[in-house]
């Protein structure tokens, strides 16, 4: 038969499917996000798949590594909770974007908006008149009994009057192709910030794909939702932070990403302080105001005066300010009760009564238990249910050690459940088991379906709710639904929202010519604590490096521990905590990791570059500590740990700005290296110390050749205390670190209040005046011992001083 004209065109408006995704089928009873019903690639699939299909399985394997090479370069982890405890994985990323066409987005972004308002009328009911309780349209039980009920909050009107300002969705496609929700988000929702490295990713792997296709961009969004924050500050002096649980939160590391995007600060309850109702910050300049806080940690353990006692991460006072209006919380503190999954049974009937028209985005179908009618209707159609707690605030795929899934009950545990229900109705709902479509995934080198729900975004903005054109899908591990959560193995993927035209390129950078240089945000008293002891943390790590060094070294040519110089230089190492008996000991490994955690608090205010090198030096230092022994072994591997740290050290000298927090950092490193060496001296410098220690102390403190141009004898006591103690241009100097102390301290906040001197800074260069003054014959064993504790003391006053 001769094809048509038309029928050509209907050939390739449809191609088959073959290449890579040659033999993809959608799962049985599930729809297709790639496939329509027909089994042919949707439109908008088309150019990607056939941009794929033209790839061999290198070509690919290289796209994949480009993406993984970032976001591990990037720094991005998610943290998995075990039975060994919480620890750090690779985010677990899709290489496969999914693709949704425009014009089905904007129906969907139109249900959101509507189900934003709604949820915000109904968190304002329930927190000021109560009027859906009284007149019918919720169960008194389902607030009263929900432990996100916060009653201090009641009658807490929030400042700008409004409770919600950035919501999450998760939506799914049922098996007929229509979105349902599966989840709301208004607690503290996460994933917005791995949304945008899941778009970075994505695009490395596919920029070629990405440039082509009109895909509308994440900037927007962030930016409108940025002017939103501002806009809700009281005074031009207010700050902006996100307030996070802290390092030990699964989704730390997008506390941090998100503060460094949008330029705000990233703060901890420890971090404010609530003075005369209003909102502090402690920082090392003093306590300044805050005026809005995007919390990320959930709302009870704000406030431990007012709300959950046990909270050892919030801020007392908290709930006092906000009944003053001196602060603006994103979400309004008791916001979470509208995530409650047996509220989804109520939305229709909500919607209808607060906003006059039908919701344009249904829930899955829900069933409060805690009613007859709706009890028995679950119990009768049982093998269609999911049975969960009411009060969870997760999709069933998250909480399914909670859940029971009808379908898998033997007959005669099914008979069983309306007991159940109708002893402990009220604690429970039945949710239709829905079968989630599916999406395409890179699954041993071909495409395979896996199911998938989406994570979507909404912002208040100064225009109204604006939905984030994309988000990203969470996809399974398998077949079965409930493995797409990230604990049981799910992955994340970026979501595309494709327009048949060019979309606007916006980034967050301003595009007008004139500026405005600001300066740097005021520094919490809590970073400048981090800086400075991974200051200290790092040069102690160094000089440990360079005993240990010298010493496995000199161990190496005679293999005797007992030869009078080891045994010298192992007396000193011992009372340091410093173990000779292995090639890397493990008070190294301690100081190096104490180095990581210290970065790991300050993530917001540390270059990426900076936080891979430092993690470089400590894999590569856990795997020396296993294997190199002691000896050449352990001195070679000392040295590649010293280039390694000295590649951190360059990258933070060089890199990074000079404002406070800069300044403690520096300061704890100086501290430290002029501790190092008073201590050095006093032990090694003395009359009683073997043959070799002077040599051996001016190869630790890498000043061999120098000593040789400077001095025209041998290695003498007066010369080598004159290099190392006394020299002015001397780096390793005990004089030049106090010199660069005191430079420092001088540019520190307060640091002369009306023409005087603070106690810290006075202290400072009296101390450096003190050695300044002095010549190689007075320093000596009892000299050293006083400034070691001049030092000690300083870094005591220092801590008084800034970070009290």
């Amino acid at each position: 038969m001769t094809k048509t004209p038309a029928m050509e065109r209907k050939a390739l408006e449809t191609p088959p499917v073959t290449g890579l995704a040659d033999g993809y089928r959608a799962l049985p009873g599930a729809a297709d996000e790639m496939l329509d019903r027909n089994g042919k690639i949707r439109p908008v699939w088309q150019n990607f798949v056939s941009a794929i299909n033209g790839m061999d399985e290198e070509q690919l394997h290289e796209r994949f590594a480009r993406a993984d090479r970032y976001l591990r370069d990037a720094g991005v982890f998610y943290r998995a909770y075990g039975s060994a405890g919480p620890t750090e994985r690779a985010w677990p990323f899709s290489h496969i974007p999914v693709l949704i066409a425009e014009a089905e987005w904007q129906v969907l972004a139109r249900g959101l908006v509507q189900r934003a308002e709604l949820l915000e009328r109904v968190v304002a009911d329930i927190y000021s008149d109560n009027r859906l309780v009284q007149e019918g349209f919720l169960p008194p039980a389902l607030i009263a009994a929900n432990s996100e009920f916060l009653r201090p909050l009641v009658g807490v009107k929030p400042a700008g009057g409004h409770y919600l300002h950035f919501c999450s969705f998760e939506i799914g496609r049922g098996p007929d192709g229509a979105w349902w929700v599966l989840a709301d988000r208004t607690q503290a929702p996460s994933g917005a910030g791995f949304a945008l490295e899941n778009r970075v990713a994505t695009a490395r792997a596919f920029s070629d794909i990405y440039a082509e296709t009109h895909v509308h961009r994440l900037a927007s969004f962030f930016g409108a939702f940025r002017d939103a924050l501002q806009g809700h500050k009281q005074s031009p002096d207010d700050r902006i932070a996100v307030l996070s649980p802290g390092p030990a939160n699964e989704t730390y590391f997008e506390h941090a990403y998100i503060a460094r995007y949008l330029g705000i600060m990233l703060l901890e309850g420890e971090d404010l302080a609530v003075v005369n109702g209003k909102v502090m910050v402690r920082t090392v300049a003093g306590l300044k105001p805050i005026g809005v806080l995007w919390r990320r940690l959930d709302a009870a353990f704000a406030d431990p005066l007012e709300l959950n006692q046990l909270s050892h991460i919030g801020t007392p006072g908290i709930v006092q300010a906000l009944r003053q209006q001196a602060v603006t919380f994103v979400n309004a503190l008791g916001s979470g009760i509208v995530e409650t999954r047996a509220l989804m049974a109520f939305l229709p009937t909500l919607c209808r009564h607060i906003l006059g028209e039908d919701i344009l985005l249904p829930s899955i179908a829900t069933w409060w238990c805690g009613q007859k009618q709706e009890r028995d209707h679950v119990a009768q159609n049982i093998e269609r249910m999911v049975i969960g707690p009411a009060y969870s605030r997760q999709p069933f795929f998250d909480d399914n050690r909670q859940s029971v899934l009808g379908a898998t009950l033997r007959e005669t545990a099914q008979q069983s459940i309306a007991g159940w229900l109708e002893t402990d109705g009220a604690k429970l709902v039945g949710q239709e088991a829905v079968t989630l479509s599916t999406t395409p995934a890179m699954v041993d080198g071909r495409l395979q379906p896996r199911p998938m729900s989406l994570r979507v975004f909404a912002a208040r903005t100064r225009d109204g709710w604006q939905i984030m054109p994309g988000g990203f899908g969470r996809i399974g591990s398998g077949n079965d639904v409930a493995a797409m959560a990230m604990q049981a193995g799910g992955s994340a993927a970026d979501v595309w929202i494709v327009s048949d035209k060019p979309v606007e390129r916006i980034t967050l950078l301003p595009a007008e010519e004139q500026f405005t240089r600001n300066m740097p945000g005021s520094l919490p008293s809590r970073a400048a604590d981090n800086l400075f002891w991974l200051g200290r943390y790092i040069e102690r790590a160094e000089g440990a490096l360079r005993i240990l060094r010298a010493w496995n070294a000199r161990f190496a040519e005679t293999a005797d521990p007992n030869q009078p110089l080891l045994a010298f230089v192992s007396q000193y190492l011992e009372a340091l905590d410093i173990n000779t008996d292995q090639g890397v000991p493990e008070s190294l490994l301690a100081n190096i990791n104490s180095a990581v955690y210290s970065a790991s608090n300050i993530r917001d205010r540390f270059s990426p570059d900076g936080w891979l090198a430092l993690n470089d030096l400590a894999k590569t230092a856990r795997r020396f500590h296993e294997k190199v022994k002691v000896g050449d072994d352990a001195s070679h591997a000392m040295t590649i740990l010293l280039r390694k740290l000295a590649g951190f050290a360059g990258l933070v000298h060089e890199n990074m700005y000079r404002f406070t927090g800069w300044r403690f950092l520096a300061i704890g490193r100086y501290l430290e290296r002029g501790m190092h060496m008073t201590r050095l001296l006093g032990h090694m410098a003395g009359q009683d110390a073997p043959d070799g220690a002077l040599d051996m102390l001016l190869e630790i403190g890498d000043n061999v050749m120098t000593h040789r141009r400077r001095y025209n004898v041998n290695t003498a006591h007066l010369t080598v205390t004159d290099l190392l103690a006394l020299d002015p241009l001397n780096p390793r100097s005990i004089l030049f670190q106090l010199n660069e102390i005191r430079n420092e301290v001088e540019e520190l906040p307060n640091a002369k209040v009306n023409g005087q001197m603070s106690r810290f800074l006075r202290e400072t260069v009296r101390l450096h005046s003190s050695v300044a003054v002095m010549t190689p014959e007075t320093m000596g064993p009892e000299i050293y011992q006083h400034l070691e504790k001049e030092l000690e003391m300083l870094s005591d006053l220092l801590a008084q001083t800034y970070l009290g």
